[in-house]
């Protein structure tokens, strides 16, 4: 019994040798030395120190493309506006690869692989379509197609020793923190943000940091040219003590016309927001627009808002109290009574949505261009909360780091064109939205008061635009008269808060 027991352990050894053997002649590693021993199975020893390393084709350097996904909205192509990475350089996952801007809001684009980037398929400002590539990836955790090298075994490193072979390696370069709006200055300087120190968290290059940059250049230009008028003045000075030569007779100067003319005319694409006002300005020819204008009383109105900026409650919070929280604010109180003027129609005008939200937005004009977001739900908002959502939307605007969330789902727009200047405008209507004001800026003007005395009077105008398939005038100048009373008396506003 015990005989045939060890035969069968001594031919299952032999049948596990023999699979071995095969293995690793197959990946071409050199075989232990052997010998018989007892029982007729082989006892090996290991002499040789060398051994290779051996892989697969299929996962030799495959090069995966990464597509621009879906980033929403409708979204079918963005303006690549800077390169994180170029060709050779070796990524991981959720490391930035570029910055592309929408219709919409700007978005970085992040890496889904690990490994190094074989190819970029669009230049910097080119237009990139959804679901095309954006760069090849060569996945790395694989091998290339060189010749299979041979590794000779080392011992482990000690502690407290290093290997110097570990200096030699260099890290990829830190991406450059920064907003478009700078980004757009040092393009425009031709300046390497790298050459530039950000002050903002994590090294961001504020717009400060570029202002004295380049003031730094302008500086350091200007002074070798006030080096090289010193040495000048020298031989001035002693040809003054040499008697002076006649003059010879002057010449009245003769006007010189250039042949052609002066500069040169440029082109360039229409893209980012001005390319997205372009669509929804095409779209707004579309809408019969309703025009109606009246002019307001804001004595009483700066009145209370001079009152409130002297409250500590306002000075605590540290918030600049305007007029257009008060505007928002007695729009949204209207619109409660007038539902129509918060809705918007389909393309064919067949279905009206009456909004429940009044998603209110306003017109920002920035470095970018002209930017529209809202503020949302201010039918529950006090008035000091549309001036603190007013004061977070300007600043990200200034920055040009505003999201779709903010651009996007608007029901009423107000257009505050008299902070830069004007009284009367002609506001279009932003599809799909039915009604749009404009208002203008704030004079003193003489007015009658009850008595048909003239007293002096903070006067403003307010530009209405509605469509006319679905807001009759009727409609729209009762609306206007009851923000306008709202504006005139603003203690009626306290009856229909909620």
């Amino acid at each position: 019994m015990a005989s045939a027991a060890r035969r069968i352990v001594c031919s299952f050894r032999q049948h596990k040798l023999f699979y071995l053997k095969s293995r690793l002649q197959y990946n071409a590693v050199a075989l232990p030395i052997s010998h018989i021993g007892p029982c007729g199975y082989v006892e090996k020893s290991h002499p040789i120190t060398t051994r290779f390393f051996h892989s697969s084709k299929p996962f030799c350097g495959e090069k995966v493309p990464f597509k621009l996904s879906d980033i929403g909205e409708g979204i079918t192509e963005v303006t690549v506006k800077e390169w994180y990475v170029k060709e050779g350089d070796k990524v991981a996952q959720f490391d930035p690869i570029c910055e592309v801007q929408s219709d919409k809001a700007s978005v970085t684009i992040t890496s889904r692989y690990d490994g190094i980037i074989s190819k970029l398929h669009y230049a910097t400002d080119d237009m990139a379509k959804v679901g095309t590539p954006l760069v090849d990836i060569e996945v790395s955790g694989s091998v290339t197609e060189e010749p299979v090298e041979e590794l000779q075994e080392k011992d482990a490193i000690p502690l407290g020793e290093r290997d110097e072979s570990l200096d030699t390696l260099e890290l990829p370069a830190e991406k450059v923190l920064t907003t478009p709006s700078v980004r757009k200055m040092a393009s425009d300087h031709k300046i390497n943000l790298r050459d530039v120190q950000g002050t903002g968290r994590d090294g961001r290059i504020l717009k400060e940091d570029m202002l004295r940059h380049i003031e730094s250049l302008r500086s350091s230009k200007s002074a070798p040219k006030a080096k090289q008028q010193a040495p000048q003045e020298q031989p001035n000075k002693a040809a003054v003590s040499t008697p002076q030569q006649p003059s010879p007779p002057t010449k009245s100067p003769q006007i010189v016309r250039p042949a052609s003319p002066v500069g040169v005319d440029r082109t360039e694409s229409i893209k980012g927001f001005k390319r997205a006002m372009a669509k929804s300005m095409t779209a707004a020819l579309r809408i019969p627009h309703f025009g109606y204008c009246d002019e307001i009383d804001m004595t009483s109105m700066a009145s209370l808002r001079h009152s409130l900026k002297e409250n500590p409650m306002v000075k605590e919070r540290a918030i600049k109290l305007s007029f257009m929280p008060f505007f928002i604010k007695a729009a949204s109180m209207a619109l409660n009574h007038f539902p129509v003027l918060n809705s918007s129609v389909d393309e064919t005008c067949e279905n009206i949505t009456y909004k429940a939200s009044h998603n209110i937005g306003f017109a920002m004009d920035t470095s970018l261009g002209l930017i529209v977001p809202n503020v949302k739900n201010v039918q529950s908002l006090s008035v000091m909360d549309v001036a603190i959502e007013l004061a977070r939307l300007q600043e990200l605007g200034n920055k040009g780091t505003l999201g779709t969330a903010d651009l996007t789902g608007g029901t009423f727009t107000l257009s505050n064109i008299g902070s830069i200047g004007g009284t009367y405008a002609k506001p279009v209507i932003m599809p799909p939205e039915v009604a749009i004001g404009a208002i203008g800026r704030v004079q003193v003007l003489p007015r009658f008061n009850n008595k048909g005395e003239v007293v002096r009077a903070s006067i403003m105008q307010v530009s209405w635009s509605a469509d006319h398939r679905v807001i009759d005038g009727a409609s729209m100048a009762r609306f206007s008269n009851l923000w306008k009373a709202y504006l005139e008396n603003p203690s009626t506003m306290i009856l229909d808060l909620k």
